[in-house]
């Protein structure tokens, strides 16, 4: 029989329905090398492949009687097979003038005889062959046919088992990898529920101004949080000595959770809450993720003992420029109060 000239717009799709079955350059398996073996004993043939057609190569998932692993695709009998739906027969390949100068027939390993049925897929596509082959010119009977092509199903049906197998491994991980992400939300949830807990404990509820920024915990974020935060105060009537009080307070409380609450390292994140009602007052809150610090141990600046030691300038600083102050989270949270004169 004449082949068929393999049609060209289909060629893409043909090469994405074999890669679909994920299968080039996969290990051996028990399953198929088994039915290369019965298609070699039935068909009485010393070679017998499984020959998958990529874009320029042929790959053998199973082999029975050579060694090598792959053929170019422009000396792949086996493409010639794939342009048909029956089995292909070539009693002689020497005396077949479409394979007679063929390496695969004039060398190793000395092809004569082959026989190959296509492996289409439900969708028709032909990924390949399981063949047989051998080195003296012959034929196969009626009943060697019909066995081969009984084979040819099972190799298919081994192929989509496969890939069903490949598919709903696949799906499962991706299963556990949407309920592993959505375990971590659920416990980011929480703990920005928990976060925001304890922010509303440290503020009282206002409706009149409400600004919750979480900045990375570099020195450059202070001056934006601050303009920021001034902005609005600005707009609530907040000026002159009171803007800048909380101005400076706001800053030095960005910058100690920067520094000492998260060392200056920007992966972390610093909070800043700031409420304003109707009154004029306005309650900042900023929150870092360090260590903490008891207010309490902290030393005072004014003390004559203190007074050419760095530690404490900040608090005490914060706490003559705001009404009220008040920490929280083990240090981790100061919160600050001031009202508009």
């Amino acid at each position: 029989m004449t082949d068929q000239p393999l049609e060209t717009s289909r060629e893409p799709a043909r090469l994405e329905a074999l890669r679909r079955y994920r299968i080039l350059d996969t290990e051996p398996e028990r399953q198929f090398d088994d039915l290369t073996l019965l298609a070699s004993q039935i068909c009485g043939t010393p070679i017998a492949l499984i020959s998958l057609i990529d874009a320029n190569r042929q790959w053998f998932k199973s082999r029975v009687g050579v060694t090598i692993t792959e053929t170019a695709r422009s000396i792949a009998i086996c493409d010639h097979a794939i342009r048909q739906p029956e089995v292909l027969v070539v009693p002689d390949a020497r005396a077949d003038a479409r394979f007679a100068g063929n390496p695969m027939v004039t060398g190793p390993p000395g092809i004569r005889f082959y026989a190959g049925a296509p492996l289409v897929t439900g969708d028709g596509y032909a990924l390949g062959t399981l063949c047989v082959m051998d080195h003296a010119p012959r034929t196969l009977s009626q009943d060697q046919v019909e066995a081969l092509e009984a084979l040819q199903r099972q190799t298919l049906a081994q192929l989509e088992l496969r890939r069903n197998l490949d598919e709903l491994a696949e799906a499962l991980r991706a299963r556990d990898a949407a309920e592993q992400t959505q375990q971590r939300l659920i416990e980011e949830l929480r703990a920005s529920l928990d976060n925001v807990d304890k922010i509303t404990r440290l503020l009282p509820y206002c409706s009149a101004c409400w600004l919750n920024l979480v900045v990375p915990a570099d020195p450059a974020s202070v001056d934006r949080v601050s303009e920021g935060v001034m902005r609005v105060l600005r707009e609530k009537g907040f000026r002159g000595e009171d803007e800048h009080r909380v101005e400076l307070a706001l800053q030095e409380a960005l910058t100690n959770a920067v520094r000492h609450g998260c060392r200056n390292d920007p992966s972390k994140q610093v909070q800043c809450v700031v409420t304003c009602d109707q009154s004029g007052e306005v309650v900042i809150v900023v929150r870092d993720p360090g260590p903490g610090f008891d207010p309490a141990a902290v030393p005072d600046p004014m003390d004559q003992a203190n007074l050419f030691k760095p530690g404490g300038r900040g608090i005490f600083l914060i706490n003559h420029l705001m009404d009220e102050v008040a920490f929280a989270e083990g240090g981790r949270a100061i919160r600050m109060t001031k009202r508009a004169s």
